[in-house]
């Protein structure tokens, strides 16, 4: 009889199906949500961890969240942990208040921040169905982002959506576009929706997108170029003085911009006298200026400019505001010290690199080594990293002391591991006693200090932004390796930040605005200006004389600021000069010369210059009103340029301006007194105040004010010369 084939119990039947039931339910399950990859770029998306909400220094209503989301496991603690687990509800998630509140079924003070529909809202149900995984099994980590399209030419009006890829550790990509933040910086040209959506303006330009995503940034380069071409030969014709026309007019090419023409001679004298000495060019110089005829006449007065000790004081002037101290703080002699050392440096005609090396690693006393007051002034590592790194490398780290960056790389870890190289310095003496702070104190290189990260504990070595700098011997100080990577040939950012704070105050706007925040999402106007500009001054020696020699003989520097029909808008690249009002202290010693009456400072042996003071707390009711920086604010000190109703009143209603006219010491009753015509009277009234000689109707005007009937010679001429210095012409340099 045949055998029956066996057939399973009815347990084993029961158990298979389970089974099978079990594994089609795993196979139905949602992958594992990964805290950082999934939740984390949800809630900076949509601005939970932003300033104004849960990111802010103290949170929002008991909830706090790192900024922007730098620290993934502050943040699952608070969401997961913190609050008796009040912010999730595991039992029911959909009625969590991480939930309720963004999607607003619940009054939220941030308002609506997500859709019940949307992804975002499923994607953090699911977390919380999962058991609020901190991270998920094999979860790769974030390595960078990519834009497509990288850069863009659109027309006015024009559109572009942009696509942000992000790549992980394992060789993925992701597309997070829609949880990607997007800026302009400059919205007027190109603007971008929340979506990635570039829109172009009207106005010729370009702009840069910045698209961030989980502390990644990439940027995408959008030009909106004049729809109207201009011919190839118009651009190949114009003049090329040095390597800075070339690629300043491949720029205005790209954008079918054409530049202005080139100043007159008066104009050229004026700007370049100002710009490097800060003095106005006296009667004997414009008039052997107009004169002459030599086709390099003037690369003659670069040079000859170069050579005078007002070009030392004038540049001084303008690094004293950004490392020159409060008096009442380091102490009067510390701080007339340390201005002396500047200026010395700069009558020298020290190599920048030099300069900044002896900044940078000073030892000594105050009361006889000017360069150690920085540390007097500065006395801890944090302080003393944001200012060098601001100054000397164009990286502003401020943000990064807390959290990180939000348009940068730098974090944490980097702001206090370039701290740690200031952890050594010590110092010897009785310290700060402000307001007076008299006595010496002494910087030395110490054996002993360090720098701790303020999260996590730890104690930091020093290292440097990027890059690698020489290795701290033992008994060194740590400040020679610092000194050595910031100047080193190699770190492109240590001459590009000099060579564009320099183009910026020869040429009245920087490449890079703030001329010191130099970083991938506020790119200069023209990178490869830029890149060559720094590689001259690192070629030159890092020598400033050289540096303003190839800008003042560009052919660029000279162009006039009248504009044209393509370039009226332009006021970025270049294509005209920039009228800039005078410096505070440019324009009181042009203000001297015009009256003839020398001034008079506190502190200053008699005929000091404005430009040589040594501290802002000299009393001048001028130099305040025309910006310079107030004494008790810490340095850096950026100074306001815009014209103000209080500077104009002031020039129209000043006391000492109208005494100094009025002076029998003063010009306007020498010339008065003298035996010249009312046509050689305009001549010299306009040579000394504007720099170049009257047109025909000017001089009719003097003339016939002079010989109208009543007229008082000596009155005429001081509200002539009123009423010049209160000029558009005077005030401002063309």
């Amino acid at each position: 009889m045949p055998r029956l084939p066996a057939f399973p119990s009815i347990a084993a039947v029961l158990c298979l199906c389970s089974f099978l039931q079990g594994a089609s339910l795993i196979a139905d399950e949602p992958p594992i949500v990964d805290f950082e990859n999934d939740l984390q770029p949800i809630l900076t998306r949509f601005g939970c961890n932003s300033g104004p909400c849960h990111g802010k220094a103290r949170g929002q209503g008991g909830f706090q969240l790192s900024l922007l989301g730098f620290d993934a496991q502050q943040d699952f603690d608070a969401i997961a942990k913190e609050g008796r687990g009040r912010r999730v509800f595991p039992g029911a998630p959909e009625n969590s208040l991480m939930l309720a509140k963004p999607a607003g079924t619940i009054p939220h003070g941030g308002g609506r921040r997500i859709d019940v529909a949307g992804p975002e809202f499923q994607t953090m149900l699911t977390w919380m169905r999962q058991g609020m995984p901190r991270k998920a099994p094999n979860a790769p980590a974030l390595k960078s982002i990519t834009v497509n399209p990288a850069s863009a030419v659109l027309a006015p009006k024009q559109t572009q959506a942009i696509v942000v890829t992000a790549k992980y550790s394992d060789g993925t990509e992701r597309d997070v576009t829609r949880l990607t933040a997007f800026q302009s910086n400059e919205a007027p040209i190109a603007a971008v929706d929340e979506t990635g959506v570039v829109t172009a303006g009207e106005i010729t330009g370009d702009a840069a997108i910045m698209a961030r995503f989980m502390g990644q940034i990439a940027v995408c380069d959008v030009m909106i170029p004049r729809t109207e071409t201009i011919p190839a030969d118009d651009y190949a014709a114009l003049p090329r003085n040095n390597f800075i026309d070339e690629l300043v007019w491949q720029k205005l090419q790209r954008l079918n911009i054409t530049p202005s023409g080139i100043c007159d001679d008066h104009t050229f004298l004026r700007r370049v006298t100002t710009d490097i000495c800060g003095r106005i060019p006296t009667q004997d110089e414009v008039n052997a200026f107009l004169a002459d005829t030599a086709p390099d006449k003037r690369a003659k007065v670069v040079d000859r400019l170069l050579l005078e000790p007002e070009f030392a004081d004038h540049w001084a002037n303008k690094w004293a505001d950004l490392l020159r101290p409060n008096p009442y703080h380091v102490g009067i002699k510390a701080t007339f010290n340390y201005d002396h050392w500047i200026r010395q440096s700069f009558h020298e005609r020290k190599p920048w690199d030099q300069f900044v090396k002896e900044l940078l690693t000073a030892r000594g006393g105050t009361f006889r080594d000017g360069s150690v007051v920085m540390f007097r002034d500065r006395r801890q590592p944090e302080e003393l990293t944001t200012l060098v790194s601001q100054l000397f490398v164009g990286v502003r780290l401020d943000c990064a002391k807390c959290h990180h960056h939000p348009f940068e790389v730098w974090g944490q870890d980097d702001f206090y591991s370039f701290a740690a190289y200031f952890s050594k310095v010590g110092r010897k003496g009785t310290g700060i006693s402000a307001p007076i702070s008299g006595s010496e104190e002494f910087v030395f290189t110490g054996t002993s200090g360090a720098v701790t990260h303020p999260v996590t504990g730890a104690t930091m070595e020093p290292r440097p932004l990027f890059g690698e700098a020489p290795p701290v011997v033992e008994g060194q100080d740590q400040r020679e390796s610092l000194a050595a990577w910031i100047t080193s040939p190699n770190n492109h950012l240590f001459a590009q930040t000099m060579a564009n704070r320099v183009w910026a105050d020869l040429m009245a706007r920087g490449l890079v605005e703030p001329v010191d925040d130099l970083r991938a999402t506020n790119p200069p106007t023209n990178g490869p200006l830029l890149k060559a500009l720094g590689e001259h001054f690192r070629d030159s020696g890092f020598s400033l004389t050289e540096l303003v020699r190839a800008i003042a003989n560009s052919h660029v520097y000279q162009l006039s600021s009248l504009p044209n029909d393509t370039n009226v808008s332009d006021t970025r690249n270049h294509s005209r000069h920039y009228r800039h009002r005078l410096r505070a202290e440019v324009l009181l010693d042009a203000v001297t010369v015009v009256t003839g009456v020398p001034p008079e400072f506190d502190a200053m042996p008699p005929d000091s210059s404005a430009k040589q003071l040594w501290t802002h707390r000299s009393d001048s009711l001028f130099l305040d009103t025309f910006g310079r920086p107030d004494p008790n604010q810490d340095p850096p000190c950026e100074r306001m340029s815009d014209s103000t109703v209080v500077q104009s009143l002031h020039l129209m209603n000043s006391e000492k301006l109208f005494r100094d006219i009025g002076s029998d010491s003063g010009s306007a009753k020498s010339l008065a007194d003298s035996s010249k015509t009312g046509e050689e009277i305009s001549v010299e009234l306009y040579t000394r105040v504007f720099g170049r000689k009257p047109t025909p109707d000017e001089t009719k005007l003097v003339v016939d004010l002079l010989a109208a009937e009543g007229a008082v010679r000596r009155q005429v001429i001081e509200d002539l010369m009123w009423a010049m210095v209160n000029s558009a012409e005077f005030v401002f340099q063309d």
